[in-house]
């Protein structure tokens, strides 16, 4: 997958190597001095890190594609479940390993294309310029702490605009010290929303189990004023779960949100086909500390998942599945971790293809 020099839109690589240097360290120093963004308020930051002891043995989350067990859906459940991972998405991250195993994507597949502090937005830009161009439907996420001010907003809005993406994943990202102006995922989507994008359709985040960093009444109201700008705009969204093994939880927090007034769709984030030790150490990045301590302190219950046989991604979705349709659950987001290959095995095999 060649990457290297593509940029934004059609603007030739001059410019925009142009627009890279003016977001350089000048731009940034002086973007948070000023604070030349309208919004200045704390805004909810997503994803903070957190540190996990790493696992002392590698106990891999290995599939067997030929024992689905649908019996343990029932019939009238079954089509729907077969639907969602018929349509599932596929999350890569800017690894040096994504190119080798974009590869092994499903034909026209939905790709989910993550925004890594390190690697930062214009990773995700080429990432998502090349799939599209390879015939996938590519959607980037926008990391509002990497972006600079709302010039820079403008330009990428511009970007969605020119490349016709019809769909973007909003997220505030993991960068512990923001880029410019924009503390978290609201302040950016709010100026974004003004701009001519061109989307039809935004994802955000949500957290059935919880935030290290963000309490919960933080969380519930920033989903509350996403749903809101979102309806105010007439823009189609969803809210994607992070990763989290407590089904009960699950259930009781989207009880608790559909109570609360959240209508929005929701795509359950569900772990690929992986290694155990990738799971934990990766994990850490995506604010999942505390399903991994669920996880720890009831072994018996999940051990069946976190062994080296039997694993099933829909282990987490069958006790949900006489509850989809009322929950509102209509998309499946599939944290690969970059195991394209395992995870494209497991979903041939769960659809009998």
């Amino acid at each position: 997958m060649a990457r290297r020099g593509r940029y934004v839109g059609a603007d030739p690589p001059a410019l925009w190597k142009a627009k890279l240097a003016s977001y350089e360290a000048p731009a940034l120093d002086e973007a948070r001095s000023t604070k030349s963004c309208k919004h200045s308020w704390l805004a909810v930051r997503t994803n903070c890190p957190t540190r996990l002891p790493r696992p002392t043995a590698v106990e891999p989350l290995a599939h067997t594609l030929q024992t689905h067990d649908w019996t343990l859906v029932p019939a009238e459940q079954l089509e729907i479940t077969r639907r969602l991972v018929r349509d599932m998405r596929y999350e890569v991250v800017p690894l040096k390993n994504l190119d080798d195993e974009t590869k092994h994507l499903p034909a026209g597949c939905v790709v989910s294309v993550t925004c890594s502090p390190t690697k930062g937005i214009f990773e995700t830009i080429a990432i998502t310029n090349d799939l599209i161009d390879r015939g996938y439907r590519a959607i980037p996420h926008i990391a509002a702490r990497l972006v600079v001010d709302r010039a820079q907003t403008r330009d990428l809005a511009a970007w969605m605009s020119d490349r016709s993406i019809p769909e973007i994943f909003v997220i505030a990202g993991d960068a512990e010290t923001p880029a410019g102006c924009y503390e978290g995922a609201v302040p950016f989507l709010s100026d974004l929303l003004e701009e001519q994008h061109g989307l039809s359709h935004i994802g955000v985040t949500s957290y059935p189990d919880g935030h290290p960093a963000i309490d919960r009444r933080s969380l519930d109201s920033a989903l509350q004023a996403k749903q809101a700008m979102l309806a105010e705009a007439g823009i189609a969204g969803h809210a994607t779960t992070q990763m989290c093994f407590d089904v009960a939880r699950i259930d009781s927090w989207l009880t608790g949100q559909r109570d609360a007034g959240v209508t929005l769709p929701i795509h359950l984030g569900l772990p690929g086909v992986i290694n155990r030790v990738k799971l934990m150490t990766m994990g850490s990045r995506l604010g999942i500390g505390a399903s991994m301590r669920f996880v720890k302190k009831n072994s018996s219950a999940v051990g069946k998942l976190l062994t080296s046989s039997g694993y099933d991604p829909l282990e987490l979705l069958r006790p949900l599945a006489p509850r989809i349709e009322e929950l509102g659950i209509t998309g499946l987001h599939i944290f690969t971790f970059n195991n394209v290959e395992s995870t494209a095995k497991w979903q041939s095999g769960v659809l009998g293809a």
